[in-house]
């Protein structure tokens, strides 16, 4: 397998992969605890992501946003950072009752050429998102509670913690690569991106070989000391 030469080629291969192999490679290579808390889902279990994070996070705050909003985030400033290739990814610090992104913050995002959004924490407009076109949505739950009176983005494009599953906490670094399906998300550092999609291609045609030798009759036994997968 050649090195992609894009974010873009690196997305769609790594799309063509699972979540299940690029833990494995990851776990061969010592990383084991990249897997985020299993709770965050996709919004339909069809939907996939793959991209380089750009980095959110927020706090419970009630104050109007007259009141306090930091000079970084003002304007809704976010969206002018977002890159080609992006996953928005987003700690919202526990807060377990609002929506923290929506429809139309993922209009916006879209428009910057995000490929889509993981939260830690809730979405809104389901109807609307479940709808939109290539774009994926990873969240824990869905509200309809507005957020801007209870919930305020702090500071985006730094690192961040998510809720981890083997571990308490998952560092997200700007430039991470995030791929995610129906069994959960993994987060690859991003030194690393290119080497486990090389490992998890390999990985994949090995697994393809298999299925296929089990499906023609082929003992698993044999199979399973000839390729050493299953």
């Amino acid at each position: 397998m050649k090195e992609p030469t894009s974010i873009r080629e690196m997305a769609q291969r790594y799309q063509r992969l699972y979540t299940a192999a690029i833990y494995d490679v990851l776990d061969s290579m010592g990383y084991p605890n990249q897997c985020l808390d299993l709770g965050i889902r996709p919004l339909l279990p069809h939907m996939k992501i793959a991209g380089v994070s750009f980095t959110v996070v927020g706090y419970r705050d009630p104050r109007p946003q007259e009141e306090y909003e930091p000079e970084k985030t003002r304007g809704f400033a976010i969206f002018d950072h977002i890159t080609p290739g992006s996953v928005v990814v987003i700690n919202a610090e526990k807060d377990d009752q609002c929506g923290h992104w929506g429809e139309l913050m993922s209009t916006a995002a879209q428009a910057r050429g995000a490929v889509g959004v993981v939260i830690d924490g809730g979405i809104r407009d389901w109807g609307h998102l479940a709808r939109m076109e290539n774009w994926s949505v990873f969240a824990r739950y869905t509200s309809p509670i507005e957020s801007g009176k209870r919930w305020k983005v702090h500071d985006f494009g730094v690192p961040i913690v998510m809720s981890g599953t083997l571990t308490r906490q998952v560092r997200v670094s700007p430039g991470d690569w995030i791929v995610g399906d129906g069994d959960g998300v993994i987060v690859i550092p991003k030194e690393l991106a290119t080497e486990v999609l090389l490992k998890a291609e390999s990985m994949k045609e090995v697994e393809d070989k298999v299925r296929a030798e089990i499906r023609a009759g082929r003992r698993v036994k044999d199979v399973f000391d000839e390729y050493g997968q299953l």
